[in-house]
């Protein structure tokens, strides 16, 4: 493995996902060129009572056709994230063809994912063993079996990454990232960090969700953060429109299989794109609101652009976080003003979770890529159920319609519930 740093670029030779709108790469962009939403009543769970019954939830069926063709021998430790990330990776690492890669400790993974949510019938499992006063039958429960050992690595955040580098035969460095909305994107640029410094070649980066459940959608409804009034589920995301009112909660994953340049054309490998830079931050504000500013977010931008060597005024297109909140929208159309200035109006703009709501630690490998594959066909994506403008996001949202234009170098933004962000420039490969 080499562990020359200098110079290095990171290029992409491989992407994958699997989401609400589509089993691959091509049936997700496909639906979201015709401004298709992937948004429906939730089926894998009973909503009834809940203000918000909606979700981006990914077909079971094509779940099931991967996991019929594929060894499942590591199936009963993984999430439901972890299930979807197995089929995003594998037709990222077919893509990139890493099986011929013989050195497998110069392969890592870095991965963002918050593992499931305790189950209700986990909840009420446990709670049998327990008198109600902080005394515990132990003995109880261990005779019980295995049932919640089993249940306990779902949800550790670190399995994922850890049979992702098992499945995969993955023997360099292994990232874990938890950062809530940020974590695809912090996964991926960490990634690039640990090529960009020499410590291995490749790497498998992304993120991964899957928490459309009683525990999931509770917490935020109890926080206000959903969407609760739609006139149809399809229609219910809409980033700065005038009419938001919260984010649809959704699930899925995504990978990408980044490589040092020099390692990729010593093998022969096509070459997608190249993540050109990195910007993280924090807001250092509040635990559930963004800096009303979006000073974290400004941050963030800024320090991808300088990592990437890259001017505003080279900058052709902006994937937005774009939650379809009332503070996230208005923040970070507030955050593109203050780092584009009086450019800020004339880059397009625009959201994918209008088509496929929020996939959380999935949404920023999810729109990497999305964004990538709008570079490679110099198709934009538009941000669907654009219909009342909001005098305080004034700029080009790319409204409802697909948008055919050359662009070689855009930006991705992640901005984490809680006050992490993150910002990926990516752009078409120059030799």
């Amino acid at each position: 493995m080499s562990l020359q740093s200098s110079k290095r670029r990171v290029v992409i030779t491989g992407y994958g996902m699997i989401t609400p709108s589509g089993k691959n790469t091509g049936d997700t962009f496909e639906s979201c060129v015709r401004g298709a939403s992937g948004i429906d009543y939730v089926k894998s769970f009973d909503t009834t009572g809940f203000p918000c019954r909606i979700g981006g939830e990914v077909d079971n069926a094509w779940v099931e056709e991967f996991e019929g063709r594929t060894d499942q021998s590591l199936r009963k430790f993984s999430s439901r994230g972890l299930r979807l990330m197995r089929i995003a990776a594998d037709e990222a690492t077919r893509r990139s063809r890493l099986d011929e890669v013989e050195d497998r400790n110069a392969i890592g993974v870095s991965l963002g994912s918050h593992g499931d949510n305790p189950s209700v019938g986990d909840m009420l499992f446990v709670n049998r063993f327990s008198d109600g006063e902080g005394r515990w039958d132990m003995k109880g429960l261990i005779q019980a079996g295995g049932y919640p050992y089993l249940n306990f690595f779902k949800r550790k955040p670190d399995t994922a990454s850890s049979i992702l580098s098992t499945l995969f035969n993955c023997k360099g460095p292994g990232l874990s990232i938890v950062s809530a909305c940020a974590a695809g994107s912090q996964a991926i640029g960490e990634a690039m960090r640990l090529i960009l410094d020499g410590k291995c070649d490749v790497m498998i980066a992304g993120g991964c969700e899957a928490t459309i459940d009683f525990a999931g959608m509770t917490g935020f409804i109890l926080l206000k953060a959903l969407c609760e009034k739609y006139a149809s589920p399809q229609t219910a995301s809409r980033p700065f429109d005038r009419k938001r009112n919260g984010f649809v909660m959704s699930e899925g994953a995504a990978a990408v299989v980044l490589e040092d340049l020099n390692h990729a054309r010593a093998r022969g490998v096509e070459i997608l794109g190249e993540l050109k830079g990195y910007g993280s931050s924090a807001d250092s504000y509040r635990i559930t609101d963004t800096h009303p500013q979006g000073l974290g977010a400004v941050i963030a931008m800024k320090a991808a652009m300088e990592d990437a060597s890259v001017g505003i005024e080279e900058v052709d297109y902006i994937n937005a976080h774009g939650t379809s909140t009332t503070q996230n929208d208005l923040t970070e159309t507030r955050a593109i003003k203050e780092v584009f200035g009086a450019r800020a109006k004339d880059v397009p703009v625009s959201s994918n979770k209008s088509m496929l709501g929020h996939t959380i630690a999935a949404a920023g490998a999810i729109e990497c890529i999305l964004t990538l594959e709008g570079i490679r066909r110099s198709i934009i994506l538009p941000t669907i159920n654009y219909e009342f403008r909001d005098p305080k996001c004034d700029l080009d949202y790319v409204p409802n319609e697909a948008r055919t234009k050359e662009h070689r170098v855009a930006i991705s933004n992640s901005f984490g519930f809680g006050g992490q962000n993150a910002c990926l420039c990516l752009g078409a490969f120059e030799r």
